[in-house]
């Protein structure tokens, strides 16, 4: 499936990179990749000139600190993402260097938790995931923080402009020890949060549609306490237009929950997909543009697995380059980094957990082979002209209907691009677009062209 293209990285020595963010920190309406350094340097990796060129400014490079995951979202309206940044320098409990929140006013980077107003409010627990989480559905997110052992945080922006823990006040204060986080409209038609903990039983909270949530994981049926689950990802895996989650662990079972008509979720993995290993992290994106989404596994110091979805079953696919038998896997997103409408693959290695012993590995990037598949990206906006992360796109082609969400918070560690992306397999047209944004807000778009990125604002009152 995958050819190696590491050397479209201008540089690409050997560091300890963990979490991998897709976001646009310059401003100029691009997407870069936010690569999370464990003390070294984190990167912003920009595509000029046919390479990835790093553009990080010494703020955001922030070379000392122990960054592991990465969200970016518009938590002040003003059209632009912020930068959230967990710092992990141990496994549990508190922790010397708390989390980073960058925002950029003009040209000017600074870190909101280090402004005095905001220093008492800045996350010093050990914590590995970080999710954007628009929660009332206004288009202004906040940043979902799991820690290790201690509360979930859910960190806003008030109308006086202060940074402060909502997680209390929309009953999102639970405590575990959560990795993989995911937030999109699964089992109500605004942001819900899925997370899946170490040690301990999943979580479901569902949004009440009020800014409150409630827990409802046991009931739905992917509470699931055995492994010790890594990371989950969300995907309509049969087209019946319900979201389903696959659930990565480590040393465990993977787990594939199929959400049934009524809401209740029914864990499905054949003897192949479920086969135990050291996940960190999956991915689902259809990566050859059939039309349907593949799921990458990336393991940690043993082979990569990819499933496709084929003869109305997961079969395990040829990875090609992107095996890395040998590969300490942490990081993984899919995104399309020169716009040609093939996604690459990019991988980041490191420790499981970091530390003093946190092993050097070059970057990975990786394409799918060429083909004459049709495709469309679709990117939704807020009604401040932000990424609406969250939102949900539907697109039907051929009489077929596929269902996309804004990536979030994906994997473990990680968030991916904030579009849409569709392959159209042997088709080169596309019927109808629909767009539902957390609030509920529908556009639909007939006959949009394919072979394009497709930019759909929000409506005008």
């Amino acid at each position: 499936m995958f050819l190696d293209c590491s050397s479209l990285l201008a540089e690409n020595p050997p560091r300890p990179s963990n979490g991998i963010a897709v976001t646009d920190i310059d401003g100029d309406g691009a997407f870069e990749l936010v690569v999370a350094g464990y003390r070294t340097a984190n990167l912003v990796l920009k595509w000029v000139d046919g390479r990835l060129v790093d553009i990080a400014t010494p703020l955001i490079a922030d070379p000392t600190s122990p960054a592991m995951g990465l969200a970016a979202a518009d938590i002040d309206g003003d059209g632009r993402e912020e930068l959230y940044v967990v710092n992990c320098d141990r496994a549990t409990g508190a922790k010397d260097m708390a989390d980073r929140l960058f925002a950029c006013f003009g040209k000017h980077w600074l870190d909101l938790f280090a402004q005095a107003e905001n220093a008492g409010a800045a996350n010093h627990t050990a914590a590995g995931a970080v999710a954007a989480l628009d929660r009332w559905g206004h288009g202004r997110y906040g940043f979902l923080v799991a820690t290790d052992g201690g509360p979930l945080r859910l960190y806003e922006l008030t109308r006086r402009g202060r940074l402060e823990d909502g997680a209390e006040e929309a009953g999102l204060d639970s405590i575990g020890a959560a990795r993989g986080v995911v937030t999109l409209p699964i089992v109500s038609d605004h942001m819900d949060l899925v997370t899946v903990n170490d040690g301990g039983p999943n979580q479901l909270f569902r949004n009440l549609g009020d800014g409150n949530f409630e827990e409802i994981a046991e009931e739905r049926g992917i509470a699931d306490s055995r492994p010790s689950g890594r990371a989950v990802v969300a995907l309509d895996v049969d087209g019946d237009g319900l979201f389903d989650l696959v659930v990565g662990t480590w040393d465990g079972a993977q787990r594939l929950f199929h959400q049934r008509m009524g809401g209740a979720f029914v864990e499905s993995a054949d003897a192949d997909l479920s086969m135990p290993g050291r996940i960190f992290t999956v991915v689902a994106a259809d990566f050859d543009n059939d039309g349907y989404e593949e799921l990458f596994f990336h393991a940690h110091g043993e082979p990569n697995r990819l499933f496709g979805w084929r003869n109305d079953q997961w079969q395990e696919l040829e990875l090609g380059d992107a095996a890395e038998p040998k590969g300490l896997g942490t990081g993984a997103v899919a995104a399309d980094i020169d716009g040609d409408g093939r996604l690459e693959l990019v991988l980041a290695h490191g420790t499981a957990h970091g530390g003093p012993d946190a092993v050097a590995q070059p970057l990975s990037i990786y394409r799918p082979a060429a083909s004459h598949n049709g495709w469309l990206r679709v990117q939704p906006l807020t009604p401040y002209g932000a990424p609406a992360r969250g939102a949900v796109v539907n697109l039907t082609a051929g009489g077929r209907r596929q269902r996309r969400v804004v990536s979030a918070g994906s994997g473990y560690l990680c968030q991916g691009e904030p579009v849409a992306h569709f392959g159209l397999g042997a088709l080169h047209e596309v019927e109808q677009v629909e767009v539902r944004w957390p609030d509920g807000t529908v556009v639909t778009v007939d006959n949009p062209p394919a072979g394009r990125l497709l930019t759909i604002p929000y409506p005008p009152e």
